[in-house]
C-alpha cells in the first residue's frame, strides 16, 4: 500500500535534510571552504529557521557578527529564537533581490539552496556582489536536480521520476550554473566542489527526496503512469538494495 500524499512542515523539512549524513556533510566542507574567522562579519540570505547561524556565530566568535535575512516571517521567528543567546546573531526580513543591508558590509556572504528557488538567480548574485567586501568571499550552495538518480528495473519510470522531481524548482539545473552565473556577476571562482549524495537506504532517501509524495505528484500531473508508478514505488521502497544519488555544487568566489 502506497502512503498517502502529505507535504512536511518545511522547518521540520529542512531540519531533517540538515540533520541527515548527506547535510551535515556538505554543510562542514561548506563552510570550511568560506574560510569564516574570528571577527569577520557574515551575511546568510534565505536563512531560514536558523539552521546556520550558531555554527556561522561560533566562527566569528563574540568578535564578529552574523546577519541573517529571509523573506518568510515564520523562518525569521524560529531562527530569532534559535539564535536568542548568540549576542552576535541578527535576523531580519529580507529580500534576495534588496538586501536591507549597506554596500560593501561583510566580509562573506552565502547563500545555502536557495537560488534554484528563485526567478532570477543572475540578479540576486549581482546584488550579492554590492554588499561584500572588496576583500570578502561569498559562498553558494546548490544541487543540480538533473542529476538525480534512483535504481530500479524500470528504467523508464526511474528517469520520468527524475525529469519530474527536476520540475519541482524554478531552477533545476542551477548547480552546474553556479562558476559561470558568479563569474558574470563579477566574482572571480576560487574553489568548485561536487558532493554527490549517495542514498542506500529508503527512509533516508524518503527524508530527503519526499519519493512517495513527489511521486504521487507526477502521476496527478500526467508524467507518470499510475500504474508503472505503483509497482515503481512499491519496489523501491521495499528493495534490501536501494540506490539513489544526486549532485550538490558548492562555489566561493571574490570580487574580481
Amino acid at each position: 500500500m502506497v502512503a498517502p500524499l502529505t507535504v512536511p512542515d518545511q522547518i521540520d523539512y529542512l531540519d531533517r535534510v540538515a540533520g541527515s549524513a548527506a547535510g551535515r556533510g556538505y554543510k562542514r566542507a561548506f563552510l570550511a571552504d568560506l574560510d569564516v574567522r574570528p571577527g569577520m562579519s557574515v551575511l546568510d540570505v534565505g536563512c531560514g529557521p536558523g539552521t546556520d547561524l550558531a555554527a556561522l556565530a561560533a566562527a566569528v566568535t563574540e568578535s564578529g557578527t552574523v546577519w541573517g535575512v529571509d523573506n518568510d516571517p515564520r523562518m525569521r521567528a524560529e531562527a530569532a529564537l534559535r539564535s536568542a543567546r548568540h549576542q552576535q546573531v541578527r535576523v531580519d526580513d529580507g529580500d534576495a533581490y534588496a538586501l536591507p543591508v549597506g554596500d560593501r558590509q561583510f566580509d562573506r556572504a552565502r547563500m545555502d539552496r536557495v537560488l534554484q528557488h528563485l526567478d532570477d538567480p543572475a540578479r540576486a548574485l549581482v546584488e550579492l556582489r554590492r554588499v561584500v567586501r572588496p576583500s570578502g568571499l561569498i559562498g553558494l550552495a546548490e544541487p543540480d536536480w538533473h542529476t538525480l538518480v534512483v535504481d530500479d528495473a524500470d528504467l523508464a519510470t526511474s528517469q520520468g521520476f527524475s525529469r519530474f522531481m527536476a520540475t519541482r524548482v524554478a531552477n533545476a539545473a542551477i548547480g552546474r550554473q553556479l562558476p559561470r552565473l558568479a563569474a558574470s556577476a563579477g566574482f572571480a571562482i576560487r574553489t568548485v566542489n561536487a558532493q554527490t549524495v549517495l542514498l542506500r537506504d529508503y527512509a533516508e532517501a524518503e527524508q530527503i527526496l519526499g519519493i512517495a509524495r513527489n511521486l504521487h505528484r507526477g502521476v496527478d500531473a500526467g508524467a507518470l503512469d499510475r500504474g508503472a508508478a505503483l509497482a515503481w514505488l512499491h519496489r523501491v521502497s521495499r528493495s534490501s538494495v536501494f540506490f539513489a544519488s544526486v549532485t550538490l555544487f558548492t562555489v566561493t568566489a571574490r570580487i574580481s
